[in-house]
């Protein structure tokens, strides 16, 4: 007996996550005796829950008000990435998974042969909404990361994330 395989390509399952809606943006608000509030202190500091405004540049990046850009290179790819982890923690993306180390980043990055096609479908590095560590093409700096953060309180974010509109 014959076993038929079908002729269907593999898809691979794909898992959004919404982080937005769990995240508070002001942690205290003190009332006085009459009911009024007397000052808002907020906690939660660093890009995610105070996106910067569009052309506003914060630590050496650029934001359009919906990404923000940052290049990262310290000569090796070991100590930028190291870099990176320390940003995305100081930022508050501390929360999401990332590769362990440099050598499991490096299997994100497209084969050199193939660059130029699979670029069209995709992008060259580690993409985990709303993170993406980007490998520069073409390669400028050695040892050289982008990183671009999405700003999850748009309302198009997951559409804009994938560059479906």
């Amino acid at each position: 007996m014959a076993i038929k395989h079908s002729l269907r390509p593999v898809r691979r399952p794909v898992f959004i996550a919404d982080f937005a809606s769990v995240i508070p943006l002001v942690a205290k608000v003190e009332t006085s005796d009459s009911g009024q509030p007397v000052g808002k202190e907020i906690l939660n500091k660093g890009i995610r829950y105070n996106f910067p405004a569009a052309g506003e540049e914060t630590t050496e990046g650029l934001s359009d008000g919906y990404c923000f850009r940052i290049t990262f290179a310290a000569g090796r790819l070991d100590r930028t990435y190291e870099m990176v982890k320390v940003f995305l923690q100081e930022e508050g993306y501390g929360d999401l998974p990332l590769p362990k180390n440099s050598e499991e980043l490096r299997l994100f990055r497209l084969p050199p042969k193939l660059r130029h096609q699979l670029s069209l479908f995709g992008d060259n590095g580690y993409v985990h909404n709303p993170v993406k560590i980007l490998f520069p093409v073409p390669a400028g700096r050695r040892g050289g990361l982008t990183v671009e953060l999405y700003n999850e309180a748009h309302p198009d974010h997951l559409m804009r994330f994938y560059r479906l509109k």
